[in-house]
């Protein structure tokens, strides 16, 4: 079965060569294509999606405000922003909407094509330069904003911690020796634990509060 994606970008050059990237993959078809979050929001309602490649800068609305409308409506769609140097702390704050990472307009095709079968498979995707930079900020954030972790039993807080480095569900089954199932058992737990949405959102806490 075709993976559906839907490209988000203002810049019409750059949308077709995102095409021509995605769909050298023979499991990825491109099924829409937008140039502002307005039309974005348009082609999801037309079009079935699993991926959204979603550009930070765009007119009427921007990529922070069109990732946080689709999560909303449609929380299973997996969104991986496009950024560049000077987006990185906007890339960031998509995470807590609900995206699936980031990864820089200049990175390799092969990066791009591996991020979003990371993305499916429930991974966190940053991009490596952007994070070196972004994460220690988060870290100094917690410093100034501590936060109480509620009561997490070892296994969930080993999972929890596992969540934060990036690791997709298949990969902290066979780091703990469990079964996926299992582990997303888990996972369900720890979010309701913590009253969180997602499993970004989880990543992106347990680095605040430093269980990475």
């Amino acid at each position: 079965m075709k993976v559906k994606i839907l490209l988000v970008e203002d810049q019409l050059i750059v949308r077709k060569g995102l095409r021509m990237i995605v769909e050298q993959e023979e499991l990825f078809i491109v099924v829409a294509e937008a140039g502002t979050g307005e039309e974005a929001m348009e082609m999801m309602e037309k079009h079935e999606v699993d991926v959204v490649l979603m550009d930070i800068r765009m007119p009427q609305m921007n990529g922070i405000e069109a990732t946080k409308w689709i999560k909303q409506r449609w929380p299973h769609v997996k969104i991986l922003v496009l950024t560049t140097f000077n987006d990185d702390e906007a890339a960031m704050e998509t995470l807590k909407d609900g995206a699936s990472g980031f990864l820089l307009k200049t990175a390799e095709p092969e990066k791009l094509i591996q991020a979003v079968h990371s993305c499916l498979k429930g991974g966190l995707v940053l991009n490596e330069e952007v994070a070196a930079r972004m994460v220690p900020r988060l870290l100094d954030k917690r410093k100034v904003e501590p936060v109480q972790v509620p009561f997490l039993t070892t296994r969930e807080l080993e999972i929890a911690k596992l969540v934060g480095e990036g690791k997709t569900n298949k990969e902290i089954a066979s780091h703990l020796y469990l079964s996926v199932g299992t582990v997303k058992n888990h996972i369900t737990q720890i979010l309701q634990q913590l009253n969180l949405r997602d499993r970004t959102q989880l990543a992106i806490y347990a680095v605040k509060n430093n269980l990475v």
